[in-house]
């Protein structure tokens, strides 16, 4: 297998990493038969989010009401030994309400001083219920949580807990009320998870599983700090030239200022920019461990192609009119490499 120059240091024995990505994969295999024991008939999605927090990133998990959003990243909170916490997003939330915010105390006579109070932002694990029902000012907030893993205050920087994830959830079909996310936040999203109806088998194994007089609990299988290293260890896992190409290929394909493709010119506004790129080096990587194998493939970006530049593409009004889908043009852009 040819590996990019940054992928293997040249330093690094082959030997001890093959056994250390092995012992990881076993480990991600127990924390998906985990989490699968309380989530029924939402593989892809368990899937999808593992990948997301495995790769260090934040995931936004569309999908209607009921559906067992919350309950994942409750399940995920404890499999994985975080700190979790949770926010209702309304139109009246704050930016104070998450970050937190300074009071004035005066713990003698005379002496005066401000003391931060954290907000719920202090944490591992951020659950942000219907997110696009926050204002923007509040959305924004976030902005510098997900990028730079600190806040500021007053001047004052607060670093967050480590590692640090957000994963937001939004309706798609209730929109009375709500206030669309602006590209910049999107982008800082990893991945955009699409949560579906489960099949016919595994709504019958969850009518029965979660009605009865004992349910099954989420048990920690991962703490903090093995997540940490683990992701850390991610990124030593080497990529081969190959799908370093079919992952520039598929980005700038997706541009208009860059692409071959006359129909991407046409129907796009804007295209995925470098963090795309960036998000599909890391996940790929994250996905061949949860499939057991040693190095990504080229099928790993196809598969993750949607999830990754779905939320990081924009359609012209005349491409909308005419009812083209950001998912079509995605796959456009897949069947090239395929």
């Amino acid at each position: 297998m040819n590996v990019t120059p940054t992928s293997l240091p040249s330093n690094e024995r082959p030997d001890q990493l093959l056994a250390e990505i092995e012992a990881l994969g076993e480990r991600m295999a127990s924390v998906r038969e985990r989490v699968g024991r309380v989530i029924f008939g939402q593989s892809g999605v368990i899937d999808e989010t593992l990948i997301t927090l495995l790769a260090g990133g934040h995931a936004l998990l569309i999908g209607v009401p009921g559906l067992a959003k919350t309950r994942l990243v409750e399940t995920l909170g404890t499999v994985l030994g975080l700190d979790d916490k949770r926010i209702q997003c309304t139109p009246d939330l704050m930016p104070a309400d998450i970050l937190g915010s300074e009071v004035l105390e005066e713990p003698e006579p005379g002496k005066r001083s401000f003391r931060f109070i954290p907000g719920p932002v202090f944490c591992q694990l951020l659950m942000a219920d219907e997110i696009n029902r926050a204002s923007p000012r509040t959305q924004s907030a976030l902005l510098q949580a997900m990028q730079e893993s600190r806040i500021s205050i007053a001047g004052r920087y607060h670093p967050l807990p480590r590692p640090f994830h957000v994963l937001a959830t939004q309706n798609p079909l209730e929109q009375e009320g709500t206030y669309p996310l602006p590209e910049a936040q999107l982008d800082r999203f990893l991945m955009e998870v699409r949560v579906g109806y489960p099949d016919q088998d595994a709504e019958r194994h969850m009518l029965l599983a979660t009605t009865g007089a004992i349910e099954e609990a989420p048990a920690p299988v991962m703490s903090a700090d093995e997540l940490h290293a683990a992701q850390k260890l991610l990124r030593r896992i080497p990529v081969g030239e190959s799908v370093v190409k079919a992952i520039l290929n598929l980005v700038r394909a997706g541009r208009p200022e860059s692409t071959d493709l006359d129909e991407i010119r046409t129907q796009v506004a804007w295209g995925p920019g470098p963090r795309a790129s960036q998000a599909l080096m890391l996940t790929i990587r994250a996905r061949a461990l949860l499939d057991g194998r040693l190095a990504p493939s080229v099928d790993d970006v196809l598969a993750l192609a949607p999830a990754v530049l779905r939320h990081r593409m924009a359609l012209t009004f005349a491409a909308r009119a005419e009812g083209v889908t950001i998912e079509q043009v995605v796959d456009r852009l897949c069947a090239r490499l395929a």
